[in-house]
């Protein structure tokens, strides 16, 4: 794999596999803040439930750990990842978040358990492809979708894997994704989602869902 720096100043890394970076050019932590974080009312939450599809660098962790550390509220993080980074990988990616750094230096030291916990909250996370990860129905505040493509990985972003975090959000709760494909959004609106386009940074749009209504009948 190899290191790239993004307009913001923070790193991400090139997967030679997937052929694509797990970050965009414009900035690894900018698009936690302004896209998951933002987008899904993370920041604002009195007691945020986030459940992560690819967990990668940590970076959306990390963001959402520094917000809820500067609120005074505690984080409980779900983050699904098949192909966990090792620790010294995330070691170097540093990122401009004090609070948050702390924590996640103690977190490295017992890299790769799979729960975590401090009085700023809980970590989870499960090592398995989302398509056959088992996760608590009606739970997250908020779904983070940041797994690669829908060209490089389809699967993440199928309908069945849809469906499954529509099971696990909330009423009211939101999905945000830097994906904006037909295709993607054609079955998102499919899984029970009310779906909204919002401007993007770096692209024209990003994608946010919104848990309301009923849910699909079965089959479907």
């Amino acid at each position: 794999m190899e290191w790239v720096l993004t307009e913001d100043g923070t790193p991400t890394l090139f997967h030679p596999g997937y052929r694509e970076a797990y970050h965009p050019r414009q900035g690894a932590l900018l698009q936690a803040r302004r896209l998951y974080l933002e987008k899904t009312l993370t920041h604002l939450y009195p007691a945020p439930r986030v459940l992560e599809v690819g967990f990668g660098l940590g970076v959306n962790f990390r963001a959402a750990l520094e917000s809820a550390l500067e609120r005074g509220v505690r984080l409980r993080y779900l983050a699904v990842e098949k192909a966990p980074l090792p620790r010294e990988v995330l070691e170097a990616a540093r990122l401009p978040l004090p609070r948050a750094e702390g924590v996640f230096r103690e977190i490295l030291e017992a890299w790769p358990e799979a729960r975590f916990r401090g009085p700023w909250g809980e970590l989870r996370l499960l090592f398995a492809d989302v398509a056959q990860a088992e996760l608590p129905p009606f739970w997250a505040s908020a779904v983070y979708l940041d797994p690669f493509s829908p060209k490089a990985n389809p699967e993440a972003w199928s309908a069945p894997v849809l469906l499954k975090l529509r099971l696990a959000l909330r009423a009211g709760g939101r999905l945000a994704t830097y994906s904006a494909q037909g295709a993607f959004r054609r079955a998102l609106r499919g899984a029970g989602f009310r779906v909204h386009r919002v401007r993007g940074v770096g692209k024209r749009e990003w994608t946010v869902g919104i848990a309301v209504g009923p849910l699909p009948a079965p089959g479907r």
